[in-house]
């Protein structure tokens, strides 16, 4: 069994909550990821190094599983936000899983820039790029993102409340009490919940293999 942090959870916003967007920060920039910056992405999502070395081989093989195939519309998905120096310092994107629907990949930044307001101006750069079309928008995350999962919420996520999501259960039922100790008592009180919609969950059923 997983710990409780690194359990499953999976979010759906019918469409993002413009009253939560910031513009980013003087200073910074979101650009879409460069080619040569391949290495830097692979790395992004962990913050020792002992961890990037680990899950090297897993990232390079979703990587080659869920992005090669259409890997021109990856490098132009793909967005870094970075700094006066244009270092990136965060990153996410949108991306068409299954071919059909609209998920939110990869949200992160980097550790030493966290409790900055970056999170959020980023998210908000990526978001706005989404078409009323394009909703609903999904993603996966996890109780010890509980930080993350507030900002998803003030952008009108919803947590899922299904038990299985395609392959993977989802551990909402068990993660509840720790985000309810992790979280601010309003932040946790503002969690929204939702049942998946019965096509979504047909789709996810197609391919053991997660795209999200």
């Amino acid at each position: 069994m997983p710990l409780i942090e690194d359990a499953n959870l999976f979010m759906m916003c019918p469409r993002p909550h413009r009253g939560a967007f910031t513009p980013v920060p003087h200073g910074f920039s979101v650009r879409p990821a460069r080619r040569e910056e391949w290495d830097t992405w692979l790395t992004f999502p962990f913050d020792t190094q002992s961890s990037k070395e680990a899950y090297r081989p897993f990232m390079v093989d979703y990587f080659n599983r869920v992005y090669l195939p259409k890997e021109a519309d990856f490098w132009r998905a793909c967005q870094f936000l970075c700094d006066a120096t244009d270092t990136p310092v965060g990153t996410c994107f949108l991306w068409r899983a299954y071919g059909t629907v609209t998920t939110l990949h990869w949200f992160k930044v980097k550790k030493e820039w966290e409790g900055k307001g970056l999170g959020r101006a980023l998210l908000s750069a990526v978001l706005a790029t989404a078409k009323a079309e394009d909703g609903p928008i999904y993603l996966h995350t996890q109780p010890g993102s509980y930080r993350a999962i507030k900002l998803y919420t003030d952008f009108g996520f919803s947590l899922l409340t299904d038990p299985v999501i395609g392959y993977r259960p989802n551990a909402l039922h068990e993660a509840l009490p720790y985000l309810r100790e992790k979280m601010p008592p309003a932040a946790f009180y503002a969690l929204r919940f939702q049942n998946a919609p019965p096509d979504f969950l047909t789709l996810v059923q197609k391919d053991p293999e997660p795209e999200f």
